[in-house]
């Protein structure tokens, strides 16, 4: 797959609105000439009320909005701590995904909802102590 039509389009995006981003992570060591894949573009920007303005005009314009969440601290706050290979990694509740995919009304979305209900009910029904890996952020 070649990825620069797309990181073309970021990068235009980015122009059209004078966001000044750098773009950060594996896709900049790959096109330093470092020998690494990746499936996203990851891009660090000054965290001003303009520049967050200018980085939604550029999100909805890519289709990468974010919906139904409305603070980090918040998801953060409910979000759980999930060991992965030794190393605690902090997951948005199910409440907030379905919430997210809800706001998003995207088919590919829309077509999950179903499962993830599902899972919310199964993972509410287990008795405390049951919950398998999960354990609330401490």
């Amino acid at each position: 797959m070649d990825a620069e039509p797309l990181l073309a389009e970021v990068a235009r995006q980015l122009h059209a609105v004078r966001l000044d981003a750098v773009l950060i992570g594996n896709a900049a060591a790959a096109l330093q000439g470092a020998p690494v894949t990746t499936v996203d573009f990851d891009f660090l920007f000054r965290k001003t009320p303009r520049n967050m303005e200018k980085m939604k005009v550029v999100a909805k314009a890519l289709g990468a909005t974010i919906h139904g969440v409305r603070s980090f601290a918040g998801l953060r706050d409910r979000a759980t701590t999930i060991d992965i290979g030794g190393v605690p990694v902090l997951v948005a509740s199910l409440d907030d995904v379905i919430k997210s995919k809800r706001a998003a009304k995207r088919p590919r979305d829309l077509a999950v909802l179903d499962i993830l209900e599902a899972a919310r009910g199964a993972k509410e029904a287990k008795p405390k102590g049951q919950a398998g890996r999960t354990r609330p952020r401490s």
